[in-house]
């Protein structure tokens, strides 16, 4: 199920069938060094120290202000709990102007849907609010697991970028990584 409309304002908080999602603010530091200490979610950076998840908080903080768009954290409907974070960056790819949508969903909730439910609420969301702006979103290429969710949102791999990223079967970040390009 996609997310509950209408939505008044962009930054109104987004409701599926399980989430809540609001926009990224100071007060998540919380939140987020509490999912950015969890191994597969920081599985290439390793934990997050507080510093660092503080000067990403206020990026995205930013980014909601500057470029009307971020990222959300995402908590259950059921009891507020923390899910992970997801939503968009808008950023230059190739010289063209992009919503690249993004999630981290915690090890204690993963593969239950969260990351497709987000994905789609966040598709649902740009549709209103910045039909204006393609959507692309990417992934090493041997991450199957988030393949499949872009897959399922309705997205066509398109080609490969390079990015620092981790390359299978070999250890460490490496600056050329190949990530797969999927777009909507």
């Amino acid at each position: 199920m996609g997310a509950q409309w209408p939505v008044r304002a962009p930054t109104d908080p987004v409701l599926t069938r399980r989430l809540v999602l609001s926009p990224v603010e100071h007060n998540d530091v919380d939140d987020l060094a509490l999912l950015y200490s969890d191994p597969v979610v920081a599985y290439w950076t390793g934990p997050w120290t507080r510093e660092a998840v503080k000067e990403w908080t206020a990026t995205m903080v930013a980014r909601w202000t500057a470029d009307g768009v971020g990222k959300w954290m995402a908590h259950a409907r059921s009891d507020g709990s923390l899910v992970g974070r997801g939503g968009f960056t808008r950023f230059d790819l190739a010289g063209e102007t992009v919503l690249e949508l993004g999630w981290a969903v915690r090890d204690a909730r993963t593969s239950r849907g969260y990351a497709t439910e987000l994905g789609r609420a966040a598709l649902a969301w740009a549709a209103t609010h910045r039909p204006d702006l393609p959507i692309v979103a990417f992934t090493e290429v041997h991450n199957r697991a988030s393949r499949t969710v872009m897959e399922r949102l309705g997205m066509r791999l398109t080609g490969t970028i390079r990015r620092d990223g981790l390359i299978e079967g070999r250890t460490g970040i490496h600056p050329d990584a190949p990530f797969a390009l999927y777009r909507l």
